[in-house]
């Protein structure tokens, strides 16, 4: 081959890479609105995305000026001082979770395989979960199938997936080939956790010993939980009529008596919600042009659902 061929190929190679990467970085800009102005933000915050880069609103005027950040995250989650960041599968390479600390730098990596969708960090800051789709993209679609893992801070121990711990359902051993997990939330010892295992067509929730290595059913017909502050209620996703290709309904659990609550919000949410407060829960929905909007309602079931922060997604309380 002539070095006129070589140096032709080489060319087109690097052109063909660069357009790849440009298309890529324009793919994961999709549906996202035009940049915001970045601010200081002080006092008790949320986190949230901004163009997938991590931000910050007031609490008391989440619709207000925003401090927008350098990390890019796919979703993230913040508590304790700990921040879970899940990274997008690039143009070059796999995903990955990044743990940030309280000033938002890296202290440790994790190569994951597959689409981000949920990720939770405990009170305390020490327990970190995540999902991903590794097949399928939606829990509404056949054959979807997700991976879960939790990673403890502390103690550097992670379980790459739930499928390791021993389920059951109703007190019979849950051995199913089909079975997927996803949605994590902690309890306040940082031991106990709450997911959604399905299968055989249903969803439950499920209550997870993290040192034990089990899992065991609370209810059934529930997704994507979110434990209350208290730690006394489940808010979550309720698939209508039990069919997830009807959309689902936002409401909350009490642990203790069962007691199913629906919340005002009555389009499909299809989204892990999180707890603003012990009154107030938040979730992301998407526009018709692809742009996100975090939302609010009650937890008690009365009022009506608002934009609490618009143009955002992935909000967590923080500060």
């Amino acid at each position: 081959m002539s070095t006129r061929v070589r140096l032709l190929i080489t060319v087109l190679v690097a052109v063909l890479l660069a357009a790849v990467a440009v298309g890529y970085a324009a793919l994961s800009r999709s549906g996202e609105p035009d940049e915001v102005a970045s601010t200081t933000v002080t006092g008790p915050r949320l986190m949230v995305l901004t163009n997938g880069r991590v931000s910050t609103v007031s609490r008391s005027d989440p619709g207000g000026p925003r401090e927008v950040g350098e990390q890019r995250c796919d979703r993230v989650y913040s508590a304790g001082g700990t921040t879970s960041c899940l990274r997008p599968v690039g143009a070059f390479k796999a995903g990955e979770l990044a743990v940030l600390d309280a000033g938002l730098r890296e202290v440790r990596t994790m190569p994951l395989t597959g689409f981000p969708n949920r990720t939770r960090v405990s009170d305390s800051g020490r327990m970190v979960a995540w999902t991903l789709f590794v097949d399928g993209h939606s829990y509404a679609a056949n054959g979807f199938s997700t991976s879960t893992g939790i990673l403890d801070t502390r103690t550097g121990t992670a379980v790459a997936s739930l499928e390791e711990f021993t389920s059951t359902l109703d007190g019979a051993p849950a051995t199913a080939a089909d079975r997927n997990f996803w949605g994590v939330t902690f309890a306040a010892d940082d031991n106990r956790f709450y997911a959604t295992m399905s299968t055989g067509g249903h969803r439950y929730l499920m209550e997870g010993d993290f040192t034990a290595r089990t899992l065991r059913s609370i209810a059934d017909n529930v997704e994507c939980p979110s434990l209350s502050p208290d730690g006394k209620r489940i808010a979550y996703k309720a698939a209508v009529n039990g069919d997830p290709r009807q959309g689902w309904r936002l409401s909350t659990l009490d642990l203790q008596s069962l007691e199913v609550r629906a919340l005002a919000e009555t389009r499909s949410v299809d989204d892990q919600p999180t707890w603003v407060d012990a009154r107030t829960i938040a979730y992301g929905i998407q526009r018709e042009d692809g742009v996100n909007d975090v939302w609010a309602v009650p937890a008690d079931g009365s009022g009506s659902p608002v934009v609490l922060v618009p143009e955002a997604a992935s909000p967590a309380p923080i500060g």
